[in-house]
């Protein structure tokens, strides 16, 4: 697959020819991670850490909770690479620190081992000093430490030149099961799509910061054979995974969705179809995944209006159920439905909602019957919910934070509440 990457020095994001020449700047990181998080993983380089020249760690941050980061540059230290980790980064970029002893100390699937070379040999430093080392020996040293290489071809970086695809498949079986990101000189999106049938990624940055191709183009490379009409089955899945309905896609309204981040598919009798276009059941598209054959495209969007289905039903697949169909319930409680209500009353006066969350959540700590904890736990999460929809909180907003939190690499300490003992 595609890893686009946002390579950042002094607050924005850059392009450098050879890892030494400023090529571009590519504006805002923020506005860029915008585009990039639909594709999936992003690699995110701190440049001015990576030489020793300050840090971009503030901007950073907000990168790793917009979207799914692998984080790099700089990062020479355990504390730091679990600082990473912590803050939910998918997995630290490691160069110089890629040693047993600093790997030994992390975990290991959450860890990506940076290899820079030139020509064959492996570059550290900001590639900036040479290590006598081939890139093979430390694939060796390493390929049981580490849960992923990026091979960095630096003479090809930023170049546009193409990226010496050959080197890749013996690369590939010397890594064995580890993972195997190559970058440099990456030009076509046809590239991409011939690395991933080798058995790796691709990072790209500069193909992408000027247009020479799109990151949708590059996505939809990687697919494999279509159906018998051309066109790939397609699962729409909203932001909480519920699935809405199976459509199907070609390679142009997989770009199209892409870059326009929206719900844009193949219909196989009327051609291009943008979803809500007459019945304002628009959606925005949040991310596109393929399946392991690479056959079948999974799309998350974050559905607006009725719902999905024509019949007017959130799902092609029944009604509109779960923790998503309480909370639009909610929110329509809001601005619609009996002032009288229970629920417009919550929302109207802060005290009430406060009252009934510190009543319910002492009444499910004491549950011990499941079928206690069962009512008790229903009974908290809709007050809970009402606090969400009277904050304009999604609860895939919230799902998101405990994937965050889960991605933590140290144990959180806990603090007992008062009058509780050790």
């Amino acid at each position: 697959m595609i890893i686009p990457s946002i390579d950042i020095m002094d607050g924005k994001a850059v392009q450098l020819i050879q890892g030494r020449h400023h090529a571009l700047d590519g504006g805002d990181p923020l506005e860029v991670m915008e585009r990039f998080r639909v594709a999936g993983p992003v690699a995110v380089i701190d440049l001015d850490a990576a030489l020793g020249k300050g840090d971009n760690t503030g901007v950073i941050r907000r990168l790793v909770r917009m979207g799914r980061c692998r984080v790099g540059g700089g990062i020479r230290s355990v504390e730091r690479a679990l600082e990473w980790l912590d803050a939910g980064a998918d997995q630290v970029i490691l160069g110089t620190a890629a040693v047993p002893e600093v790997l030994g100390e992390l975990p290991r699937e959450r860890t990506i081992a940076a290899l820079d070379a030139w020509g064959n040999e492996v570059v550290v430093e900001g590639w900036t000093r040479n290590t006598g080392v081939p890139v093979e020996s430390r694939i060796d040293e390493l390929r049981d430490m580490v849960g992923g290489f990026l091979i960095t071809f630096v003479k090809e970086e930023g170049g546009l030149g193409g990226l010496p695809v050959d080197r890749v498949g013996p690369l590939v079986e010397r890594a064995g099961p580890v993972r195997l990101t190559v970058a440099g000189g990456v030009a076509t999106a046809e590239e991409i799509g011939e690395i991933d049938r080798i058995g790796a990624d691709a990072q790209v940055g500069m193909a992408l910061y000027t247009g020479r191709f799109s990151l949708g183009a590059g996505i939809a490379a990687c697919l494999r054979g279509p159906g018998p009409n051309g066109l790939w089955p397609t699962v729409v899945a909203d932001d909480l995974g519920r699935c809405l309905g199976l459509v199907w896609s070609s390679t142009e309204s997989l770009e199209l969705a892409v870059e326009e981040r929206r719900g844009i598919y193949q219909s196989r009798s009327r051609g291009l179809w943008r979803k809500g276009e007459t019945s304002g059941s628009t959606q925005e598209l949040l991310a596109v995944a393929l399946d392991c054959d690479r056959d079948a495209i999974r799309v998350t969007v974050r559905q607006e209006g009725e719902g999905f289905c024509h019949t007017g039903s959130w799902s092609c697949f029944g009604g509109d159920q779960g923790w998503g169909a309480l909370s639009r319930r909610l929110k329509d409680r809001i601005s619609t439905g009996d002032p009288e209500s229970y629920t417009r009353r919550l929302l109207a006066r802060q005290d009430l909602l406060k009252g009934k969350l510190l009543e319910e959540a002492a009444e499910l700590a004491d549950a011990a019957e499941p079928q206690e904890v069962l009512h008790e736990a229903a009974d908290l999460l809709y007050f809970a919910s009402v606090a969400l929809a009277r904050g304009g909180v999604d609860p895939a907003a919230v799902l998101a934070e405990l994937d965050r939190r889960g991605a933590a690499a140290r144990r959180r300490p806990g603090s007992l509440p008062e009058g509780v003992k050790p």
